[in-house]
C-alpha cells in the first residue's frame, strides 16, 4: 500500500455480496475487502487497496456491516499495512515466525533421530483413511482442552459440519502397533510446508515428534528439496525449540490482529 497518496475524493464503497466488498472512484474500482469465517469460528478480513483513503473506506465498512470481533493478518515487516490496520483499531494478537527448515540429514543432525521402540513410521500416502481421521479427531480434541485452536498457527480443524477433511497423500504417521498416535502433514509441491506436526497426548517427550521430522525432511531432501517451510507461534516454546535445534532459521513473521 501507498501511504505518500491518497484519492483526491473519498471513493464510494459498495458491498457486492456477503463476503465482499468494492470501493470505486470516477467509475474505477479502486480497491476490494473480503471476509471469510474459518472452519474455527473466526472471521477473518483483508483489504487490497493501495490508497490510504480506500483502505480506510473499506475498513469502515467492513466494522459496520460485519459483528466483531474481526481478525487478519499482515507480515510484520509491512509497515504501511500494518498502521493500516491500527488505523481501523485492530491490535495485535500474536506473532507467528515463519521458518525456513533444511532437509539435509547432515546440516539438520536427524540422521540418527529414529522412533522409540514400538514405534513405526508409516510414509505419506500409506495410511488409512479412517484411522488417520480418528487420530485428527483425537489431536483436536487434545488442543482444544488445552491452549485452544487460535494459539495454533498450523492448524486441524473441523469443518462446519463437525467432520474433518485428510489427506492421506499429504501425511506421515507414527504407528504403535496398528495404533496411529503422530502424525506430520506436508504440502507440497514447489515450496513445502510443514503444515503439522502432533502426537497423542499421552506420549510426549518421548522422540515421536522429532522422528516424524526427521522421515519428512528426509524424504523432501530425497526428492531433491533443500528446505521446507514452516510457521511456529511464538508462544509455542516447544515447536520453536525443535525447529531451531534442527538448524532451522528465521525467514520473517507474520501478526495476527483482532478488532473487538
Amino acid at each position: 500500500m501507498n501511504s505518500a497518496h491518497s484519492a483526491p475524493n473519498p471513493p464510494a464503497v459498495t458491498r457486492v455480496s456477503d463476503t465482499e466488498w468494492q470501493a470505486v472512484d470516477d467509475g474505477l474500482a479502486v480497491g476490494r475487502a473480503d471476509a471469510s469465517q474459518r472452519p474455527d469460528g473466526r472471521l477473518f478480513v483483508s483489504i487490497d487497496a493501495w490508497q490510504d483513503t480506500v483502505f480506510d473506506r473499506l475498513a469502515t465498512a467492513l466494522l459496520a456491516d460485519l459483528p466483531a470481533p474481526l481478525h487478519t493478518v499482515a507480515d510484520e515487516g509491512d509497515h504501511d499495512t500494518l498502521a493500516a490496520w491500527r488505523r481501523a483499531g485492530f491490535t495485535a494478537a500474536r506473532r507467528e515466525r515463519a521458518y525456513l527448515v533444511p532437509t539435509d540429514p547432515q546440516a539438520t543432525g536427524l540422521g540418527t533421530a529414529l522412533p522409540p521402540e514400538g514405534v513405526t513410521i508409516l510414509p505419506a500416502g500409506l495410511a488409512e483413511e479412517g484411522p488417520l481421521r480418528a487420530l485428527e479427531r483425537v489431536i483436536h480434541d487434545e488442543v482444544e482442552a488445552g491452549a485452544g485452536w487460535p494459539a495454533i498457527p498450523a492448524q486441524v480443524l473441523p469443518r462446519p459440519a463437525g467432520t474433518l477433511v485428510v489427506d492421506p497423500t499429504k501425511y506421515a504417521v507414527a504407528c504403535q502397533g496398528d495404533r496411529y498416535v503422530g502424525l506430520i502433514r506436508v504440502t507440497p509441491p514447489r515450496r513445502p510446508r510443514i503444515g503439522l506436526i502432533a502426537v497423542r497426548a499421552e506420549l510426549h517427550r518421548r522422540g515421536i515428534a522429532r522422528a516424524l521430522l526427521a522421515h519428512a525432511l528426509d524424504a523432501l531432501h530425497r526428492g531433491g528439496t533443500a528446505t521446507a517451510w514452516a510457521e511456529v507461534t511464538e508462544t509455542d516454546t516447544a515447536a520453536t525449540a525443535l525447529l531451531e535445534g534442527v538448524g532451522a532459521r528465521r525467514a520473517g513473521s507474520t501478526l495476527e490482529l483482532v478488532h473487538r
